[in-house]
């Protein structure tokens, strides 16, 4: 009987490509899983975009603008107060102001 430890044989050439291959791929998934997950939490920490009206447009003073829209001859800005303000889209006037009730 022989007492010494077997000398583990050479593995081959394209044994060893596949295990660094596989290595690779399992280290480009995890940083690739990192990111996505790191621009998701980034995404939903982010606050809400500021509305942007176009500069034509004159609010009263002290109004803070949650919406706008716009048809072909009127624009409609939704107010932080519950008010919608019609302007006409030639004259830029203020044609009407709706009153939203607001639930309790």
């Amino acid at each position: 009987m022989d007492n010494n430890p077997e000398i583990p044989a050479e593995e081959p050439a394209n044994l060893k490509f596949l295990r660094r291959l596989v290595t690779t791929l399992t280290a480009t998934m995890i940083v690739g899983l990192v990111v996505m997950i790191t621009l998701v939490v980034i995404r939903l920490n982010a606050g809400a975009p500021d509305i942007a009206i176009p500069d034509y447009i004159t609010l009263p003073d002290g109004t803070e603008t949650t919406a706008f829209t716009q048809a072909p001859t009127w624009y409609a800005v939704v107010t932080s107060d519950n008010r919608i303000l019609i302007f006409d889209r030639d004259s830029g006037e203020l044609t009407q102001e709706i009153k939203v009730n607001s639930r309790p």
